[in-house]
């Protein structure tokens, strides 16, 4: 593929929990990844100073919305955890360019759902019933094509 200068548009994407394509979300909030510091001093070093040293690594979670749908994957995923099933999938968020051919993809390992959170209804309203789904995970990884 070309290089390009411009940067892609963060609208177009698609999600695969554990292989298959999740109904569409709306928004995806992929969070940091942390390498913690790591201060080692040895008794005989000359410097009055430390060394750091890169530590663990660490990830925020992934925030998933969606409008709900008769689809209950997503529930169906949480609930079988929250039940006591290590039911940790691998999750795929993938950036697609104007013409949806994928552009860089975000892997999650070992991906498990710790909240889900209900739509706020209002009888006033006319906003889409949203629901969210956060996701742990092990580790990130990201590639470009």
């Amino acid at each position: 593929m070309p290089k390009r200068d411009d940067p892609y548009l963060g609208f177009n994407f698609v999600v695969e929990l554990g292989g298959e394509t999740a109904a569409g979300f709306s928004e995806v909030d992929i969070g940091a990844a942390h390498v913690e510091l790591v201060e080692y001093r040895e008794g005989a070093d000359r410097l009055n100073s430390v060394r750091k040293l890169p530590g663990l690594a660490r990830y925020d979670n992934v925030v998933l919305r969606r409008g709900i749908t008769g689809d209950t994957a997503i529930w169906d995923w949480f609930d079988g955890v929250r039940d006591g099933s290590r039911d940790a999938r691998d999750v795929r968020i993938v950036l697609l360019d104007e013409q949806r051919r994928p552009v860089a993809r975000w892997l999650l390992r070992d991906a498990i759902p710790v909240r889900w959170q209900g739509p706020t209804l209002r009888a006033a309203g006319n906003e889409v019933a949203i629901e969210t789904l956060e996701l742990a995970h092990e580790r990130l990884e990201f590639e470009v094509e």
